[in-house]
């Protein structure tokens, strides 16, 4: 199991595991979910008391990935994981992990020492279900990653939120952070149908100059591939990703369904970028 660290303000000692707790020096414990998350959430660190993505997005994601839908996504993330000289056995933080099925699927390709981190106990509960063999915390990784300093050889963030800072704190001497970002024409097609034009939601993130105070650049790539995504497939990706969840989604997911199949590019842009001594 991983370093983790405590989460309540002011303190950030390490937890060390009694029985079924996790618990600081200073007092400080948390309990594991039944279903065998650890909750390390504070009150002050929700967005809502409803905190994390919706129980919908989270079912039409993980029965996304169950479809194969992704899978030539993933095999990509492997092989790239691979050209980056990643170690079996190496210390790895998924920042955002969801419902667990990236992580899920390539823990055991590298033999990983897991965690997944989300700040949804929905996606949480899902994931631990799913992988029990992986360590999954509920925490708000935008404040602070519950994780004692340089305990990590790999920290990745898929199409999540990041922050440099906290990765070169975690990630030792030379450790790597890869950084995925949904490409300029990743979903066009869908946002155009649903949107009225396929607006690159992604353009103005530059995740290399933004890691570039403590990190090098070690690979940049594009992946891209098409699919033919069945109407029942259109209604969860509307519901799963960012770019068809607002005002109107059911109904274009209606309209979008009436008309078959629909041909998509699914793309993204990523980085792999190592921790400076």
């Amino acid at each position: 199991m991983l370093e983790l660290s405590c989460t309540v303000r002011g303190c950030g000692a390490p937890l060390a595991l009694r029985e079924c707790v996790l618990a600081c020096p200073r007092g400080h414990a948390f309990d594991r979910a039944k279903s065998g998350y650890w909750n390390l959430l504070q009150p002050q660190d929700r967005r809502s008391l409803d905190a994390g993505d919706s129980k919908d997005a989270v079912e039409a994601r993980r029965r996304l990935f169950e479809s194969g839908l992704f899978a030539p996504w993933i095999e990509e993330l492997a092989r790239t994981l691979e050209r980056a000289g990643v170690e079996r056995g190496a210390r790895t933080l998924d920042v955002g992990c969801g419902e667990g099925s990236i992580l899920g699927a390539l823990a055991p390709r590298f033999a990983f020492d897991a965690c997944g981190l989300d700040l949804s106990t929905r996606a949480a509960e899902l994931a631990a279900r799913a992988h029990p063999s992986i360590t999954w915390v509920v925490a708000n990784g935008d404040r602070r990653l519950p994780i004692v300093d340089g305990a990590l050889d790999l920290v990745f963030t898929i199409t999540a939120r990041r922050s440099p800072a906290e990765f070169a704190r975690v990630l030792r001497p030379g450790g790597l952070a890869l950084v995925a970002l949904p490409g300029a024409d990743d979903l066009a097609e869908l946002r155009a149908a649903v949107l009225g034009e396929a607006v690159d939601l992604a353009a103005e993130r530059d995740a290399a100059a933004e890691f570039a105070g403590a990190f090098d650049v070690v690979d940049q790539q594009r992946f891209a591939y098409s699919v033919s995504v069945e109407p029942g497939r259109l209604t969860d990706l509307l519901a799963a990703t960012y770019r068809g969840a607002r005002k109107g989604r059911e109904e274009r997911a209606e309209e979008l369904a009436a008309r078959g199949e629909l041909a998509l590019t699914l793309s993204w842009r990523v980085i792999v970028l190592a921790r400076r001594a």
